[in-house]
């Protein structure tokens, strides 16, 4: 019997296993493993155990694999926020074909329904979750037809209405066990948590109180029913642990120095007792506590974890991306570098204990919150297997890491940055800039980013920007009139970001990562505001013009990048969307040859074994593109009902692979729309 015919199954516990490497540890999704010989005719048995060996090793580089078993049960496609499923049926030859399987609609989910409809549903079970309307409505939706099977929405009052960030929220997460308890669980509006049967839709008595946490107790300093935190993201599971994060007010003008923290909590998925708190803010005694100068500590508020998380559940560690402490564009309250203000932590998810931590921005006065939940992908790295975390931020920057000890895959070089003349303002003198990956967007301002379509408009635009300041990456913001005649700070990237909480994915087989960034500059400006706030300083409401109505700076507006992880090279950059007609019919460039602009919104991406799905983001015209991963050619362009606004995600139903996303726009209701192949 000849070995090329033949497949023989072997029990994987008898062979020679590589030992685990420092970045990482062996495991086995399966006790045995198919091999097929076809490529080991009339080899000897040692020869073709040590090559099962090492094909062992290498399915455990790629053990972050995405989304599995044809589902979608985590936010981001699997805990680690690849964004990536195996999926191939939909692929480059057929993907034109896709159509519209079925519509479910928010209209009667409350008032302004076509507003911030930012969610991703997950699918467990044929089973679609999701959350809709200003409400925070928890809904089940069948996977195949569309049909709603059932819904909840807690009724809050006064502390709902009164919510920070009052959203429709990102979605919910999922939880099961051996014994079949089915859960989903939502944190509403009024921040509370609470755990639903995922096949009923009703509360889970037996969790917290008849099935409702209220995560406005538990945050070791006093907080009021009224205060305004909450959260728009789903919390993350990692075992019997659940993790939660907040959001505060947005910080550009926030009434006081004075805020709430947003410290990170775990609970007890069964019973909603709270486990652990990590502080965000050390309090005394702990580390980074000294980091915190002028007693700041004990009042500052914010460094929440208001994106997503992500976890490692062989591990055992959640990652925890902080946004920066209040306020946004001012700290002389707070002197100090400020951990864990816009760090990177990793957690034990069993104890809420650091395990490592890297601050992204010292001191940040710059609104550069991590604004994504960090991705988790396995690479290799100059022939060394590396399980990585992979940081994208406002400023534009992918910083990676080794996800279980912290350290640098590239390294990271402390630099000079320029300093404040803001008085009471100690901006910190190095900030940190990862030598790889390169920035995916442009940092900085200077004249040669102004627009340049003709000579007249960039006269123009010369002539709008020449009583402000500008310069490179993480020049602070000054005073709106400044003592040398400046009205404020010129800033790429602005206050949403290169990147933002639409984030990015990865291809987890290839090591492939995809961004979606926006070219939109800011004006940091800052000025008292007594009656307003007790802090010195406020951000200064003051309107950035660019000539003619047109944008200050040249394009692209809107791009997507592709980058590997492998070699942290850039492999191709496109504008996201065409050029707008504002620009296009605009009439100082009739005669101008304008090449595809992109639009000043972040692409929502989603990865599949065969392709690379983009549509353009609030605001962008409503299509939806797949894209080649190693080129970014386009491939096709699908029309939706109305913009994208919440990130794809896709499964298997029957046999059939979806594509579903959320939709909307003003006067546009939100919904969720499903593509598939016809019949």
């Amino acid at each position: 019997m000849g070995y090329e015919e033949e497949s023989i199954r072997f029990v994987t516990s008898n062979l020679p296993i590589p030992p685990a490497s420092a970045s990482g540890s062996l495991t086995l999704a399966h006790d045995t493993l198919d091999i097929s010989f076809q490529l080991l005719a009339r080899m000897n048995a040692v020869k073709w155990l040590s090559l099962v060996g090492m094909l062992i090793w290498t399915v455990s580089l790629h053990a972050q694999q995405g989304a599995k078993d044809g589902e979608w049960r985590h936010y981001g496609g699997d805990n680690g926020a690849t964004g990536y499923s195996p999926l191939d049926q939909i692929n480059r030859e057929n993907v034109a074909d896709l159509e519209i399987a079925w519509r479910w609609k928010a209209d009667n989910f409350g008032p302004r329904p076509e507003l911030k409809y930012s969610v991703t549903p997950i699918m467990v079970n044929d089973v679609l979750y999701a959350t809709a309307g200003f409400r925070r409505a928890a809904v089940a939706i069948d996977a195949q037809s569309g049909e709603t099977l059932w819904t909840f929405r807690m009724d809050e009052g006064l502390r709902g209405e009164r919510a920070p960030r009052r959203n429709s929220g990102r979605g919910v997460a999922y939880w099961t066990d051996t014994a079949g308890d089915d859960r989903v669980f939502l944190v509403t509006p009024g921040y509370h948590l609470v755990a639903l049967n995922a096949r009923t839709g009703l509360p889970i008595l037996s969790f917290g109180e008849d099935g409702v946490v209220d995560l406005k107790e538990g945050l070791d300093r006093p907080v009021d029913s009224m205060a305004a935190i909450g959260s728009s993201s789903p919390p993350v599971i990692v075992g019997n642990v659940l993790v939660v994060g907040a959001a505060l007010e947005v910080g550009l003008r926030p009434p006081s120095m004075r805020n709430v923290p947003g410290h990170v909590r775990g609970y007890d998925v069964r019973t909603g007792e709270r486990l652990w708190i990590f502080h965000t803010i050390p309090e005394q005694g702990e580390f980074g506590f000294e980091t915190w100068q002028d007693s700041a500590w004990t009042f500052t508020g914010n460094a929440a974890v208001w994106s997503p998380f992500s976890a490692d559940e062989e591990l055992g560690y959640v990652y925890l991306p902080v946004e920066a402490a209040t306020s946004d564009y001012y700290g002389g309250h707070r002197p100090g570098n400020n951990l864990f203000s816009t760090t990177l932590v990793a957690l034990s998810a069993e104890s809420g204990e650091r395990v490592w931590h890297y601050q992204i921005v010292h001191h940040d006065i710059f609104d550069y919150d991590n604004p994504t939940a960090p991705i988790l992908v396995d690479l290799t790295v100059d022939g060394e297997p590396v399980r990585a975390v992979v940081q994208l931020t406002k400023q534009s920057f992918a910083y990676v890491f080794d996800r279980t000890t912290g350290k640098p895959i590239w390294p990271i070089e402390e630099r000079p940055v320029p300093q404040s003349d803001v008085p009471g303002e100690q901006v910190s003198l190095t900030q940190p800039f990862p030598t790889k990956p390169a920035a995916f967007d442009r940092q900085g301002f200077s004249e040669e980013d102004l627009i340049d379509f003709t000579p007249a408009l960039r006269e123009e635009a010369l002539r709008l920007v020449e009583s402000y300041r500008m310069g490179p990456l993480f020049t602070p913001a000054s005073l709106a009139d400044a003592p040398d005649g400046t009205r404020g700070t010129l800033s790429l990237p602005g206050t949403t970001g290169g990147a933002n909480w639409e984030g990015g994915a990865v291809d987890a087989k290839e090591g492939l990562l995809f961004v979606g960034s926006a070219t939109n500059p800011a004006l940091l400006a800052l000025n008292p505001d007594p009656e307003l706030s007790d802090l010195r300083y406020v951000f200064s409401r003051t309107l950035l013009r660019g000539p003619q109505r047109l944008p200050l700076v040249k394009p692209p507006w809107g791009r997507i990048t592709a980058i590997d992880l492998n070699t942290g090279d850039h492999i191709w950059m496109i504008a996201n969307g065409d050029t707008p007609e504002s620009v296009r019919s605009h009439p100082a460039l009739q005669a101008v040859d304008i090449p595809r602009t992109g639009k000043a919104t972040r692409a929502g991406l989603l990865v599949t074994a065969t392709l690379l799905f983009a549509g353009e983001g609030w605001g962008g015209d409503p299509v939806l593109r797949a894209h080649d991963k190693r080129t970014g050619a386009i491939i096709a362009e699908l029309a939706l009902p109305a913009s994208q606004t919440g990130l794809p995600m896709t499964y298997l139903s029957a046999g059939k692979q979806y594509v579903v996303l959320s939709v909307g726009g003003r006067g546009q209701p939100a919904e969720l729309v499903a593509l598939a192949l016809p019949r």
